[in-house]
């Protein structure tokens, strides 16, 4: 994320914050490039592989994942990455922070955030050594134990874990509906007789056939169907955006049913206590990655995986039905080609489509669906504080603020580390880490939108938005005075007439579902992954790019003809005791007939 005080304006310190209140023909070969031929390396024959190479182009959590199953496998792995490993996920340094022996401080594209409904990433995790921990990486996951909702001219709500009360045995409907409503109670405010309406679209999502939830919730926005533009304030505020944020990062305006609804169950489910691999919100006990993406990367590295970092993919070049090469920049700026047995496209959707050329997309034809899907800004910018601040146990949501801001307080989580001792200059001791989702909306103090400010405005809009929430209510949270630095992820560019950003989500409008591409193409020898892959989760996560990594793998092992066991892949939770409405649904969809708990 950018350093303080660089040319790029990526960081402050406090008293400067404070101060300014595609395609090219498939027979271009690379000589004709002007690239230099460079093999994947291979090291022997490896387990059940026979020594096939595999090259893995890009090395964020999908393309770990890929290079983790395929090395365990005994396939010769090298992962190219633009930019450094964990892409997305990463944490970086702050450029010129660290003084007196200290680590620089820690910035990030924005926080992590594990959700207890995963499956695959945790047993990944589990499988990456860490000293002293007896499951690896997954043994540095912290539970929060509330979550808040902070307003602009009301009463901030803490939702504590716990309030959704002891799980009933049976999971029913009537269950179901106790069990909802007593937990939105909680959030006060909205009228009864709208929240029993909100819970019933539930239920009527709970008891929908996965006919139903593709055929026809994916083509319903999240806001038409629990019917918000008809309800009070509170109940678009808090319960259409406040929840949807919260769970799924999206916009409640535009978001599929399907992918709103699908997470939100999965949240619900582990809330009770079903199809839980811990508490519904944990977060890393360090900076990403200490506890997480450097020892991954060591552990790839012990089993033989090759890293490029720096190395850039710019095209995929074809010949006789498959992938013969993949044309990569070197960090100095050189062309080369790099060969191997099989490809695994593990970018970003923005990213890899831009290497699929025409000869590419006339193989595999449903390449060209995956130009539909679409991305937005999701960026982070970290404060770094001379007071400890632990706001909440937990995340918080700025629900009123223009920008849709989402923050966490992070030192309070990294009991092995005294952040003052250990990181920066001394001087600050706490990381308040904050998530900017909507960059065309104005702002409270310059009356600009995200893209159109500089970077230092962005810093002073966020953070007087997070104020005007925080200190509302006759206390004071946040103060000037406190504020150390601040970070902005430097894959974003403002300040001029063209603002881009390099590393983008993908999001989830309606009808998203139907242009998500399967980890297995047409192409024998090319692999998809990333968070853009269909997958059981149905959202942009790390949760997904595992999944999907785990797919790309067990596809490709069956085309190598490999004996290697495939990968488990844990589908979400299905509560048994719905089964039986969802199959009598499902006579109903088929009958042109509404859900049978849907009364309009």
């Amino acid at each position: 994320m950018g350093g303080t005080g660089s040319a790029r304006g990526t960081g402050s310190t406090r008293r400067g914050f404070i101060g300014g209140a595609a395609a090219v023909a498939a027979s271009v070969g690379p000589a004709a490039l002007g690239t230099r031929a460079v093999a994947a390396p291979r090291r022997g024959p490896g387990r059940g592989a026979g020594g096939q190479s595999v090259a893995v182009l890009g090395g964020g959590v999908a393309g770990l994942t890929a290079a983790h199953e395929l090395a365990e496998r005994g396939f010769q792995v090298t992962v190219y990455e633009k930019k450094a490993p964990g892409g997305k996920a990463r944490s970086m340094d702050v450029p010129g922070s660290a003084k007196g022996g200290r680590k620089p401080l820690p910035g990030e594209h924005g926080f992590r955030f594990f959700p207890g409904f995963y499956q695959n990433l945790p047993d990944t995790m589990r499988r990456i050594p860490f000293p002293g921990n007896a499951n690896g990486c997954h043994d540095n996951l912290v539970a929060s134990s509330e979550l808040m909702l902070a307003r602009i001219g009301h009463e901030d709500i803490r939702l504590p874990f716990g309030i959704i009360g002891t799980p009933p045995p049976l999971l029913t409907p009537d269950a179901l509906r106790r069990a909802l409503t007593g937990f939105l109670d909680a959030f006060g405010n909205i009228p009864p007789q709208e929240v029993l309406y909100f819970v019933g679209r539930l239920l009527v999502w709970f008891t929908s056939c996965e006919r139903r939830r593709v055929g026809a919730w994916e083509k319903v926005p999240w806001w038409e169907f629990i019917r918000a533009a008809r309800m009070s304030p509170n109940y678009q505020r808090l319960l259409a955006i406040g929840i949807t944020r919260n769970v799924v990062a999206t916009k409640a305006e535009v978001a599929s049913t399907k992918t709103v609804s699908t997470c939100m169950e999965a949240f619900i489910f582990n809330a009770l206590g079903r199809g839980a691999d811990g508490q519904p919100d944990r977060v890393l006990d360090a900076p990403t990655n200490e506890a997480w993406i450097d020892p991954w990367v060591a552990h790839l590295r012990s089993l033989g995986v090759t890293f490029r970092v720096g190395w850039s993919v710019r095209d995929l070049r074809m010949g006789g039905g498959r992938i013969t090469e993949a044309v990569v920049q070197d960090p100095s700026g050189a062309r080369q080609s790099v060969t191997a047995d099989h490809f695994v496209s593990a970018m970003p959707v923005e990213h890899a489509r831009t290497t699929w050329n025409a000869a590419v997309r006339a193989a595999d034809p449903k390449l060209a669906r995956c130009d539909r899907l679409q991305t937005d800004w999701m960026t982070g910018i970290q404060f770094y504080l001379t007071e400890p601040t632990p706001v909440v146990h937990g995340h918080v949501n700025h629900i009123d603020s223009p920008w849709s801001i989402t923050s966490v307080g992070q030192a309070q989580y990294w009991s092995g580390r005294d952040f003052g001792a250990d990181y920066g200059d001394g001087a600050a001791v706490d990381c308040l880490s904050v998530d900017v989702s909507e960059w065309d909306k104005p702002g409270i103090l310059y009356g600009k939108t995200g893209k159109q400010c500089s970077r230092e405005e962005v810093a002073r809009e966020v953070w007087a938005q997070m104020k005007a929430g925080f200190n509302d209510t006759g206390r004071t949270v946040l103060r000037d005075a406190t504020l150390h630095s601040w970070f902005l992820d430097p894959a974003v560019e403002i300040g001029g007439p063209r603002p881009t950003n390099d590393e983008q989500l993908l999001i989830h409008p309606t009808g998203t579902w139907y242009n998500r591409p399967d980890a297995r193409t047409a192409i024998p020898n090319l692999f998809l992954c990333g968070d853009y892959v269909a997958t059981d989760i149905d959202l942009a996560t790390m949760e997904g790019a595992n999944a999907a990594a785990r797919a790309a793998v067990n596809a490709l092992l069956e085309e190598a003809g490999s004996k290697a066991e495939q990968c488990s892949i844990t589908p979400l939770y299905r509560a048994p005791e719905l089964e039986l409405l969802k199959a009598q649904d499902d006579v109903r969809y088929r009958l042109g007939l509404r859900n049978a708990l849907d009364l309009g």
